[in-house]
């Protein structure tokens, strides 16, 4: 089984995730931070990712610590998981509509990470989440992941639609991504044999 606990702790935040890939895409997610909270039950729902998360964080300063830290954890064990990353199909990608947004994303398994991130969310905030703290989050899963991350927006309006786009565009790109490809067995899905 594909999985993978870390846990991090430093003056602003104490995180305890716990994830598996190719689970049943069951959530637990208790982040001091509802928004996120619910973004990350649909980046599981749509991944089949079992995700438990909790965090105590400083968010009585605002919820950025809380954000990235947690996606730091969630980059982490992502990759852990995957370990050698043998027999996986390594790219994933998806064009997901929700209601006027619709969204791109795109993933390569590279072991290099890096985001290009083409998102414009019209307002500041949804709810109490700072919006700008979506492309805080996708930086951080994206570099600790080690994965080639690309979000673009093609439409969307409603800036609730285009971050729960991108959230859920995220998870399916990576279920593909990381799905096992029969055809390569053990091998490594890379002409250098290594990622």
């Amino acid at each position: 089984m594909r999985k993978s606990t870390i846990e991090r702790a430093t003056a602003e935040t104490k995180v305890t995730l716990s994830l598996v890939v190719g689970g049943e895409g069951r959530a637990m997610a208790n982040t001091g931070v509802g928004f996120l909270d619910h973004m990350l039950t649909l980046l599981a729902g749509h991944g089949r990712f079992d995700l438990s998360v909790t965090c105590v964080g400083d968010t009585q300063v605002d919820a950025h610590h809380s954000v990235e830290d947690i996606a730091i954890c969630l980059g982490r064990a992502f990759q852990e998981a995957l370990g050698e990353k043998r027999g996986i199909c390594r790219y994933g990608s998806v064009l997901l509509p929700m209601d006027e947004a619709l969204i791109l994303c795109a993933v390569d398994i590279s072991g290099r990470g890096l985001l290009c991130y083409d998102l414009n969310i019209p307002a500041q905030r949804v709810g109490d989440f700072d919006t700008e703290l979506t492309q805080e989050f996708m930086q951080a899963f994206a570099r600790e992941a080690r994965v080639t991350l690309h979000l673009k927006q093609l439409s969307g309006g409603n800036s609730h639609h285009i971050i729960e786009g991108a959230f859920k565009a995220l998870g399916r790109a990576l279920r593909q991504a990381a799905s096992l490809d029969a055809a390569l067995g053990e091998a490594i899905p890379s002409t250098k044999g290594t990622l």
